[in-house]
């Protein structure tokens, strides 16, 4: 009987898949309508209701993450028990679909199906939020396929779906245009964290869009901890992280805090970066030669090169420059010429996103992403973390000045104690022209009147006023500082 059951489920799904291969949507048109139609097609018994509300301003608020309890308790009280597809418009069209939650049931596979054949229609759409789902590891690669079909889709919230494979890491890969992904409560451990850590930075690659990542409400402890730092040493686009409630203690939140400031690099993190001045030193041998050639005859050539493609096409700007040098070339000493190309290369690895922080403090996500995508897209062509200039060599090792475009960083509810702040203050203090604006300490364990709390709520407070100043405001802040603690 059960396999007569899943060959007539088959032939359902093969026969819904011939009618959209034979009329894809080509215009959004009525979600509400097109969802009831599409389950009744695939055979869906206990069809999900569906409503509508249109977007306000507090809907598009972020939510924090000590408001989390509370705003569990109004979505089991204001969403109804039974399956419900919550819709949210961008006004009174029924084709501008904005988001789509869904809440406190279980979505099975068909109407996954469902929801794929139609949302990726909605051009407009920019956030899923799915809220104790029922997500499995099956289900949730429906999940992931979709959210890389929606051309806009740049906000996802998958919070209270435990997926035994832990494979979260898999909407914020190299190729994800994911800006913001929530994924509190998930009972996330030390092997969702490492895979979460390598797919925001490795030496070969990172993540170029996500701006915030919510990883709250886990389980991801001090040795996870620790692989989310390894991930931020060479990631250049996250500018808020949130791992408040993790039990992370002084073990975790010490390499939290020494990606922040001067760290020294490993020895794969050496080589690979002398891969990339070796790279560099050959593209400025071929320059004079290219410089009577178009843009159309040098592109080809910066495209084969594979880890220093971004910096082949930075270089390739200013020709004249090495040819008006040639000194430079008539050097033996690597050494030398890698001095002199690292600035021109990673000038912009400090500035950009620094800039781009200060401007997006305190607004709304969306309007965060519409300010800043289009610089981003600009930054992620020149950024080389391993290529900053700032690397110095002492003490026979070769040090980084530190992940400084990371603008937030939310560690409340954890084990840190005055020991783990002494690792901050260091960071916070060798930190220059930029770096956090905002550290979240409270209800951890140690006393808000310890004196290393206390000079590290200084550094939070004088930084407040800078950040206003490059929003391009005048007004001076006299309110409380951004660094608390209520233990």
């Amino acid at each position: 009987m059960k396999k007569r059951v899943e060959k007539s489920s088959k032939e359902k799904v093969d026969k819904v898949d011939s009618v959209t291969d034979e009329e894809p949507p080509k215009t959004a048109g009525n979600l509400e309508l097109d969802f009831t139609e599409l389950c009744k097609l695939m055979g869906v018994k206990e069809i999900p209701s569906v409503k509508i509300k249109q977007s306000t301003a507090t809907n598009r608020g972020i939510m924090g993450d000590n408001h989390f309890q509370t705003s569990l308790e109004s979505q089991m009280t204001t969403w109804s028990s039974k399956p419900c597809l919550q819709i949210e418009l961008e006004n009174e069209d029924h084709g501008s679909v904005r988001e789509v939650k869904i809440s406190g049931w279980k979505v099975d596979e068909v109407v996954l199906q469902v929801l794929s054949r139609l949302l990726h229609s909605f051009s407009n759409l920019q956030c899923l939020h799915m809220w104790r789902a029922g997500l499995t590891d099956s289900t949730f690669t429906s999940i992931r396929n979709t959210v890389f079909l929606c051309s806009n889709l740049r906000k996802v919230v998958l919070e209270g779906n435990l997926l035994p494979e832990q494979s979260y890491h898999l909407l914020i890969g190299e190729d994800s245009m994911l800006t913001d992904l929530s994924l509190r409560n998930n009972h996330i451990g030390e092997e969702g964290a490492h895979l979460i850590g390598s797919a925001l930075s490795t030496i070969h690659s990172a993540n170029k869009n996500l701006l915030s990542l919510n990883l709250a409400f886990n389980s991801i402890g001090d040795a996870g901890a620790i692989h989310i730092a390894q991930g931020l040493r060479l990631n250049r686009s996250l500018l808020c992280l949130s791992l408040s409630y993790n039990q992370i203690g002084d073990n975790g939140a010490a390499h939290l805090a020494e990606v922040l400031g001067h760290f020294a690099l490993t020895h794969e993190e050496i080589v690979e970066r002398r891969k990339l001045l070796i790279k560099g030193e050959e593209s400025t041998m071929v320059q004079p030669s290219l410089v009577s050639l178009a843009d159309s005859h040098e592109r080809p050539l910066s495209v084969r090169s594979s880890s220093s493609l971004d910096r082949l096409n930075k270089t390739t700007k200013n020709p004249t420059k090495k040819k008006d040098n040639p000194k430079k070339d008539e050097k033996p000493a690597p050494g030398h010429a890698a001095k002199k190309e690292e600035p021109r290369v990673a000038k912009k690895d400090n500035k950009v996103p620094r800039s781009q922080a200060g401007k997006s403090a305190g607004k709304d996500n969306n309007l965060l992403v519409s300010e800043l995508v289009s610089e981003q897209e600009r930054v992620d062509e020149t950024v080389i973390p391993l290529l900053d200039p700032g690397i110095v060599h002492t003490g026979g090792k070769v040090i980084h000045p530190g992940n400084t475009c990371l603008t937030s960083m939310n560690l409340s509810g954890n084990k840190l104690t005055e020991q783990s702040l002494k690792v901050f203050l260091s960071s916070l203090e060798g930190q220059r022209d930029g770096g956090l604006l905002r550290l979240s300490l409270n209800k951890n364990h140690f006393h808000s009147d310890c004196d290393t709390f206390l000079k590290i709520q200084k550094i939070m407070s004088l930084r407040d006023p800078l950040k206003k100043k490059r929003s391009g405001q005048v007004e001076e802040d006299h309110g409380e500082p951004k660094t608390t603690n209520d233990a």
